[in-house]
């Protein structure tokens, strides 16, 4: 790279100490004004001699002379080269900092952040299951249950329905027992009575409202809930937002339940109060004892 810059100055040198030039003669029609100039109209003379006089028709314009030209292509063509040699191959960053214009050396991106079960922060511990419970949207969007990175009830898998939908699990194995949706607007009761009944010592019960969970719920029904931990169940009225997570046989209240109340005051839509979120780790339970 310094033979290649030496080079060039000599050359630039040359270029600069170059005295001789072929000079052009453009002759102008007589009548035409010649008042305007050329930056390049050039008279060199010699010490003690006399400047050229011209006629108003013509004037000289000094030009590069045959080695000039060359010189100047040479200059031209090697600083192309020099340039591209510097700034576009892998010095480029050794060449910019000698000229003090080195940028700073890129951040790497920063690493997102892991994703875990259903989309949990932080990963659950071992024996534990990874649960996320999203209610509905007004009459809208439809609730989600999610266990194990898998989505148990969703709109996409079509298996919601206005009121209450509810997921069975195994509470030791972890393993998807059934998936039901109960009308609690219009719907008969019964059905939803015949569902929690029978339930299993150990059973998970998984439930997210959309649009209407109370408005059918009589006292046996919420004293159903409440037997699984729940204890929003009773006040829970006409349109309010409900997750939870409860148990058959669960010796203390669940501490997986939340519950929106309908409010005008704090809707945030339209006669409906805004969808509830929870998430959490479950622990399985011990088999029983035979």
């Amino acid at each position: 790279m310094k033979c290649c810059a030496r080079a060039i100055a000599h050359l630039y040198q040359r270029i600069l100490n170059e005295e001789t030039a072929q000079k052009i003669v453009v002759e102008v029609p007589s009548g035409k004004s010649n008042s305007f100039s050329l930056p390049f109209i050039t008279e060199p003379t010699s010490k003690g001699a006399k400047k050229r006089q011209h006629s108003p028709e013509a004037w000289t314009v000094d030009t590069v002379g045959p080695l000039r030209a060359v010189a100047v292509l040479l200059l031209v063509g090697l600083t192309w080269l020099l340039a591209n040699t510097f700034f576009g191959g892998e010095s480029g960053s050794s060449v910019r900092h000698f000229f003090g214009s080195a940028s700073k050396e890129p951040t790497p991106a920063e690493p997102r952040p892991r994703r875990y079960k259903c989309g949990l922060s932080a990963p659950c511990p071992p024996k534990h299951l990874a649960f996320r419970l999203v209610s509905g949207a007004a009459n809208v969007i439809g609730p989600k249950i999610c266990l194990e990175d898998k989505m148990l009830v969703s709109s996409v898998k079509n298996n919601v329905g206005r009121g209450l939908n509810i997921a069975l699990v195994n509470g030791v194995t972890g393993e998807l027992l059934d998936t039901k949706n109960f009308d609690t607007w219009a719907g008969d009761i019964s059905e939803l009575l015949k569902f929690l009944r029978p339930l299993h010592e150990g059973t998970l019960v998984f439930v997210a409202s959309f649009d209407d969970a109370a408005t059918k719920l009589n006292e046996e029904s919420r004293r159903l809930f409440e037997e699984l931990g729940s204890t929003a169940v009773k006040e829970l009225a006409f349109r309010d937002s409900w997750v939870f997570v409860g148990a058959k046989g669960i010796e203390n209240k669940s501490p997986f339940e939340q519950r929106m109340k309908n409010s005008k005051s704090s809707n945030k839509y339209e006669g409906w109060p805004e969808s509830l979120e929870m998430d959490g780790c479950i622990p399985l339970r011990p088999p029983l004892e035979a």
